[in-house]
């Protein structure tokens, strides 16, 4: 396997510490604190882990703190539920004797009902598309060193964009973003750990949405952005190593907090997932 997804597996892999507790670890990817995604999909893998033979239709999360890559993350699991179809969870991230974030998911037991979605756009091939990076070593140079740390990052994931990115971002446009993304390499077939991996990706291009409207910077030194909660429904089976269409909107941004829809879709047309993200996006003067 790739050993950048090799690794990935490892970090998704917690330590059992308790019937529900588990201890993760973290990896720098270049920003100054751990990376949300991360901290999603490790809650997520510890709620899994108690909720046998049932798999995840949704959840619901919130970033309390900033996470410190250099120190372990607690993970306690709460189970609230166990019914006849359906499992409740609730997962507490505990790092340095506080709070850093926290988690409801809900379980179910695999079953057949109605079945209708919306359609998946028509956006060109991620064959015909250049990967991400290639756009990034193009304008490493009219970058700051900050920016470059976190963008030269080799990533688990590639992602290809139907827009071309512009990272300087000088002109306003359309709160809306199209882009292809995989794992790197093949994975098991296991469906809990596709999902999870689902998570953790989901945090990649949310925010940015809701900042090209107003022709602003990921990298600007006058943004201060944070997410604030993320939320995911998981409709039909996904595999993460196959090539996913993430279709994201902002319908807004108000009171320095910008919301974010997301739509995944399987090469097939299948749409496998929804996600919804609102997150701090503070101008200083």
């Amino acid at each position: 396997m790739n050993q950048l997804l090799d690794d990935l597996i490892k970090v998704m892999t917690l330590e059992r510490l308790e019937m529900n507790l588990f201890r993760g670890q973290s990896r720098d990817i270049g920003s100054p604190q751990v990376f949300g995604g991360q901290v999603l999909g490790q809650a997520l893998v510890a709620a899994t882990a108690t909720a046998q033979d049932r798999v995840v239709h949704s959840l619901h999360a919130y970033f309390l703190r900033r996470g410190d890559f250099n120190s372990p993350i607690v993970y306690e699991v709460d189970r609230a539920l166990d019914g006849k179809h359906f499992s409740s969870r609730r997962v507490v991230a505990i790092q340095h004797g506080r709070q850093i974030f926290n988690m409801s998911a809900s379980f179910q037991l695999a079953e057949t009902g109605l079945d209708h979605q919306i359609s998946m756009p028509d956006v060109p091939s991620p064959e015909s598309l250049p990967d991400m990076e290639s756009y990034y070593r193009e304008m490493a140079d009219k970058l700051p060193a900050a920016a470059r740390r976190i963008l030269e990052q080799k990533r688990p994931f590639e992602f290809r964009p139907v827009q071309p990115p512009d990272q300087l971002r000088r002109e306003k446009s359309a709160g809306l973003k199209y882009i292809w993304f995989r794992a790197v390499d093949t994975l098991a077939d296991d469906e809990a750990l596709h999902r999870c991996l689902l998570a953790y990706v989901s945090d990649f291009h949310l925010l940015d949405t809701a900042l090209k409207p107003h022709g602003i910077s990921m990298i600007s030194p006058k943004l201060v952005i944070a997410s604030i909660d993320h939320a995911m429904w998981f409709h039909r089976s996904v595999r993460v190593d196959d090539w996913l269409l993430y279709t994201i909107d902002s319908p807004s941004a108000s009171g320095a907090r910008g919301f974010t829809r997301g739509s995944v879709f399987a090469r097939d047309g299948r749409l496998v997932a929804s996600a919804a993200q609102e997150g701090l996006i503070r101008v200083t003067s």
